[in-house]
């Protein structure tokens, strides 16, 4: 079957994608909105007549953002509250708020994220990276299903990377409680995280209206690199010695295109399961290739995998009561 794609180029900005499109009526929830990919998702949407809901840890942040976007694109149907995807209890609070002031959810965009984190654990006792990127949004998505099966066709947007390459999910031990902490593997186990929960949720609710799929944003310089050092992010490649970024990265708007895309492409109406970057649907991982950028690992969107997880993320929350 040919890969579905969009009609813009690879590095179109988020804005192009909805130039002509009226999202006027439709409920859009974008977590970690406050800054990067975040906020240029909320620039596209507002741009075309969205609702938006940025649920952010940092409010007064949040709100700057939000005023400033409500002025660039003259759209001040957007609000701020407060989401730790750290902490159940403030998930819950905050879920609590957005089904008061959405009842109809058109689309929810889990963009928030943290990356190679020093080795710590959540207010709930899971492994940062696995306990926020992915345990978070899907207690999250988990409580806001009621809105988006009432606004049905609704979508689901799980930011994932090219990460998830580094680990496959660690069934044995996936908090690193009895091995070697290390903060790259962690990372590559929640991206993976994310792909196989949008895997799940879209075989459980494709049928009722709820599509899902990941998205791998590409390359780009954001505050997610904030607990990198300099100079394993030259070492790396991903910044010269002047701190300028490498060509091949994209922009946050660009990066945030391949998310707008999931949400309101006309192409992916009704169509889930799958790893979606550089505005197309993406194909299995050519390892022979000599510069393999472009593709997922197949335990992204392993089925059995995708079944084993969300049943061990069920567990996970439900031992902790809350």
């Amino acid at each position: 079957m040919t890969p579905i794609k969009s009609p813009l180029a690879p590095r179109a900005d988020a804005t192009d994608l909805l130039k002509d499109t009226d999202l006027t009526g439709q409920t859009a929830v974008v977590t970690g909105a406050a800054s990067g990919l975040g906020a240029e998702t909320v620039r596209a949407l507002l741009g075309a007549g969205a609702r938006v809901i940025m649920p952010v840890r940092d409010t007064a942040r949040g709100e700057h953002v939000a005023r400033d976007l409500a002025q660039a694109t003259g759209n001040s149907d957007v609000h701020v509250l407060h989401l730790d995807l750290g902490s159940l209890a403030s998930i819950r609070q905050a879920a609590g708020e957005i089904l008061a002031l959405a009842p109809r959810i058109n689309m929810l965009i889990n963009n928030a994220g943290v990356m190679a984190t020093p080795q710590g654990q959540t207010a709930d006792g899971f492994e940062t990276q696995f306990g926020t990127n992915h345990l978070g949004h899907f207690q999250l998505t988990r409580l806001l299903m009621p809105a988006l099966l009432a606004a049905a066709p609704a979508r689901v947007v799980s930011l994932s990377s090219s990460a998830h390459r580094l680990s496959d999910i660690r069934w044995d031990d996936p908090n690193f409680q009895t091995t070697p902490y290390d903060p790259w593997q962690a990372y590559g186990q929640s991206k993976t995280a994310n792909a196989l929960f949008a895997a799940e949720l879209n075989r459980r609710y494709a049928e009722q209206g709820v599509t899902a799929n990941a998205v791998h944003p590409g390359g780009i310089m954001t505050g997610l690199q904030k607990h990198m050092p300099e100079g394993e992010a030259q070492r790396r490649g991903w910044i010269d010695e002047n701190g300028v970024p490498n060509p091949a990265f994209k922009t946050p708007a660009q990066g945030a295109a391949t998310s707008i895309w999931a949400a309101t492409a006309p192409e992916l109406d009704g169509v889930g399961g799958l790893f979606l970057e550089d505005l197309q649907q993406s194909t299995p991982l050519d390892e022979a290739s000599p510069s393999p950028l472009f593709g997922y690992k197949p335990h992204a969107l392993n089925a059995d995998s995708a079944r084993r997880l969300w049943a061990l993320s069920e567990q996970m929350i439900d031992q902790t009561g809350k």
